[in-house]
């Protein structure tokens, strides 16, 4: 037998096959389903380790160039001044920073599995025989 050429079934063995072929399929699409979301949160893990780990370092570093532009100014203002100056530039940074930060956070959530419910979708559509089909 040719690889074009199926094997001859009747209607009835094709009924017949049709919840096994339905079980294959939801199986393979809660396998999907389950892979998609594991990768997922693997890299969300990733990520966020990796921004601690930054933070941490950025933490202390941030200290000591908050006080060298203090202690810069300071050559030409009051201390005072030049402590309150680098304050207000330090929360202007911060506000937009967390705008922007809230942003990014709107988009990311929540973390649905797109693809593996545009993949049911399909399937659901070409048993009912509408669609295309693969």
């Amino acid at each position: 037998m040719s690889e074009r050429e199926l094997p001859k079934r009747s209607l009835f063995k094709l009924i017949g096959d049709l919840p096994g072929y339905l079980v294959e399929l939801l199986r393979s699409e809660l396998e999907r389903l389950k892979q998609e979301l594991v990768e997922k949160a693997k890299h969300l893990g990733v990520g966020v380790g990796l921004i601690a780990a930054g933070a941490f370092f950025a933490f202390f570093a941030f200290g000591v160039l908050v006080t060298a532009a203090i202690l810069g100014i300071a050559t030409a203002l009051p201390a005072w001044l030049s402590a309150l100056i680098v304050a207000f530039a330090l929360l202007v940074i911060t506000a937009i920073l967390v705008l922007i930060g809230v942003k990014q956070l709107k988009r990311g959530v929540p973390p649905v599995p797109e693809e593996t419910i545009a993949s049911v979708k399909e399937d659901v559509n070409a048993i009912k025989g509408i669609g295309k089909r693969n």
